[in-house]
């Protein structure tokens, strides 16, 4: 005899729990933003130091700009971990110290660019776990300041060696 009930459960995959799904919970979630958001922290106060350096008019332009884009993501950084009813970390990344203890504009820009590529390779592990939309967006929009910023200070690099 062939019954109309279904053999087994309905399947509610999409209430499914965030882990189960191999998603971040959001112990790590917020362990990785405070991480990023120091790290940005890091970046911003060195981007505003090395602006002040006298250098082309160039590389000041492109560390106040790398400033902004930092200050940029260090207050959406802390508005994801109050999204998720945590509080931000208060504490600035220890690349702050390495980097302004640089003394040449130039080997300081690389290693800044350095940094920046730390936070691009963290982002990229990152996305993939992240199973919120609107903080998925914005990790994302990120990522691709990032890889901008890296190009611009490369091309600086590039173009300031060949003037050195």
């Amino acid at each position: 005899m062939i019954s109309d009930e279904p053999s087994s459960p309905v399947c509610f995959i999409s209430e499914a729990d965030d882990v189960y799904m191999g998603y971040a919970g959001r112990d790590e979630l917020l362990k990785n933003l405070n991480e990023l958001l120091e790290a940005e922290r890091a970046g911003a106060k060195v981007a505003l130091a090395s602006s002040r350096i006298p250098a082309t008019p160039a590389y000041s332009a492109l560390m106040l700009r790398v400033r902004a884009d930092e200050a940029r993501w260090c207050a959406m950084l802390a508005e994801q971990i109050g999204r998720l009813k945590a509080t931000p970390s208060r504490k600035t990344g220890a690349f702050r110290e390495k980097a302004l203890a640089i003394v040449d504009p130039y080997d300081r820009l690389n290693f800044l660019n350095r940094g920046q590529a730390w936070v691009v390779r963290r982002l990229e592990e990152m996305l993939p776990r992240v199973r919120d939309e609107h903080l998925h967006g914005a990790l994302k929009e990120m990522l691709e300041s990032h890889r901008s910023n890296i190009q611009k200070a490369a091309d600086l690099l590039d173009a300031d060696s060949v003037t050195r």
